[in-house]
């Protein structure tokens, strides 16, 4: 039963470290054509002024978000994994929710506490020792960026010990 087991989930598990989020590798220059051909479909298409952004995210369950940024005539820009630190501290109250999913993607979850009035978007990433991180996103009734900072992504399993 448990070989039967493994043959099945080994090809999944193989698909999974052959995944097409390698955005880091993108060179500029590259063809829009070429990275979808590369990374397959993105998970959203965002315009910005002289061209569009291909998101390509892991949320809600994985850690990581390229943004390739493609200019007017189809050429890749740059291409970035954007949760990390670095990104996350751009975020100014003043943003939209919108200016947080064209920087970052859709967020891992969207939810509430009883002490904040509006919504809380939550993003998962790897600070840069590795450790599982939240980044929290506030938004007024509004929509609009009034405080966010960074938290630890606990884990509730016996085998480790947390």
């Amino acid at each position: 039963m448990m070989r039967k087991l493994i043959s099945l989930l080994l090809p999944l598990v193989l698909a999974a470290c052959t995944t097409p989020f390698n955005g880091f590798n993108i060179a500029p220059g590259t063809s829009r054509d070429a990275v979808i051909a590369r990374m397959g479909q993105p998970t959203r298409i965002v315009a910005l002024p002289n061209g569009q952004r291909l998101q390509y995210s892991l949320q809600p369950m994985g850690q990581y978000a390229w943004m390739v940024d493609v200019d007017a005539s189809g050429k890749v820009i740059q291409a970035r994994q954007v949760l990390d630190e670095t990104d996350f501290n751009r975020i100014q109250p003043g943003w939209t929710r919108a200016d947080v999913e064209r920087e970052f993607g859709p967020p891992a979850l969207i939810d509430g506490v009883s002490s904040w009035p509006g919504p809380i978007m939550t993003y998962r990433w790897k600070d840069m020792v590795g450790t599982d991180m939240f980044y929290y996103v506030y938004l007024d009734q509004q929509g609009i960026v009034r405080r966010a900072h960074p938290g630890m992504e606990f884990h509730n399993d016996p085998d480790r010990g947390n």
